[in-house]
């Protein structure tokens, strides 16, 4: 009996912490804001509940990521989520190409979501979106005529 009230007792205080740890942080305009990152390229996402438009760069989503496949990775963490269309979102990138740009829009909509409503944490980890990507381009080494390629070898 003594166990089960000591488990009891476990239990009150692990919700009572998570409790503290699921508290939404939301701005005075209603937004919530994460920082994503990938490869190059760091984005800087601001999400609010909206009609699920997305500006990146003060351009809209299909002028910015002319490829489908980036708008995709983009809408990603909302599928995961289901929040498709409730959402707008705004952000700022830097750094890196077009790819790198939309998988740092992705980590930071993951993060930002998890911020706005942390019951959405669990989903949003399942799928690997709460994970910073952390591969990068090697560096080139001297005497190599890329990271790891050698020159062409000339018997003669």
């Amino acid at each position: 009996m003594a166990e089960t009230l000591n488990d009891l007792g476990d239990l009150a205080a692990v919700s009572a912490e998570a409790a503290v740890v699921a508290e939404p942080k939301i701005d005075a305009q209603g937004r919530s804001y994460a920082t994503g990152r990938r490869k190059d390229a760091v984005a800087r996402v601001w999400i609010k509940p909206g009609s699920g438009k997305v500006t990146v760069n003060g351009r809209e989503q299909e002028d910015y990521f002319g490829r489908p496949v980036l708008r995709l990775v983009i809408a990603q963490a909302f599928e995961a989520a289901d929040r498709v269309g409730q959402f707008d979102v705004v952000a700022t990138v830097k750094g890196g190409g077009l790819s790198g740009q939309a998988g740092a829009i992705r980590h930071g909509i993951s993060r930002a979501l998890t911020s706005y409503e942390p019951a959405l944490r669990p989903a949003l980890k399942a799928r690997g979106f709460l994970t910073r990507d952390a591969r990068v381009v090697e560096r080139k080494k001297y005497g190599k005529a890329k990271a790891r390629r050698s020159f062409q070898f000339s018997k003669r």
